[in-house]
């Protein structure tokens, strides 16, 4: 199986940052063998190989707040491998971005599974949620036109401090919430399965975030839990989170 990490800056992380990719790499490492893979629901594309998984993309760096872009490869941990770096998320990039995106990095990587987070900055920057569910639907026709047999995990839009400060927005983020919990019910295939991750119940912006919005340490393990346990609950792959 080969993973797709897509997101936006929380997915990325700034210079310093473990990330919550990395903590993702860290518990699929875990799982030696992830010999559930190959009891997958019809769909599934893994094959026997010698290694059960493999992080995709076509990116590997962080955003440096100094040159205000994607430069650094200054992990919290220097041990990251760089096969396990890979992803396709920006600082400031949303669905509007990553719609267009997707298709050429799903044919180009051959990626089965792609894990989803985004939504905050679409809402926060660029598109309501009429319009950025729009470029959900987008996103999802043009990965599945790549691989027809993708699958996709995708995590609502999480807590954060404008949602907490503006009760309009928080209103909004609702509502797309709401929309996407529609969306994949309806995109949802049995050739290309559709999974929408749960908001960790225990996220508290307050300590699993260090601005209010991009996840600190527990924040990274806690959207790597999202992700993990969907993919263990729901369609038996691996298990359940590590907090490792």
């Amino acid at each position: 199986m080969r993973f797709l990490f897509v997101g936006d800056s929380m997915t990325i992380g700034r210079a310093g940052d473990f990330t919550w990719r990395y903590r993702m790499w860290r518990h699929l490492d875990s799982l030696e063998s992830l010999e559930s893979l190959e009891s997958l629901p019809s769909g599934a594309s893994s094959q026997a190989s010698s290694r059960a998984y493999e992080i995709v993309g076509p990116r590997t760096t962080l955003y440096e707040p100094g040159d205000d872009a994607a430069t650094s490869h200054a992990y919290a941990d220097p041990g990251f491998p760089a096969a396990a770096r890979r992803h396709l998320a920006g600082w400031g990039e949303g669905w509007l971005h990553m719609a267009p995106l997707v298709g050429p990095v799903v044919t180009g990587t051959g990626a089965d599974v792609l894990l989803v987070s985004l939504g905050l900055i679409d809402l926060g920057w660029y598109t309501n949620s009429d319009q950025t569910i729009e470029n959900v639907r987008a996103f999802l026709t043009a990965a599945r036109a790549a691989n027809p047999r993708v699958r996709v995990v995708l995590l609502p839009v999480i807590p954060n401090i404008r949602a907490e400060d503006e009760p309009p927005f928080a209103a909004e983020c609702a509502r797309f919430n709401d929309l996407l919990a529609k969306t994949v019910a309806d995109f949802d295939t049995g050739a290309s399965p559709l999974l929408l991750a749960s908001v960790p119940e225990s996220y508290d912006i307050h300590t699993d975030t260090y601005d209010g919005t991009h996840p600190g340490p527990s924040g990274e393990h806690k959207l790597a839990a999202a992700f993990a346990d969907a993919l263990h609950q729901a369609w038996g792959v691996g298990g359940p989170y590590r907090y490792a």
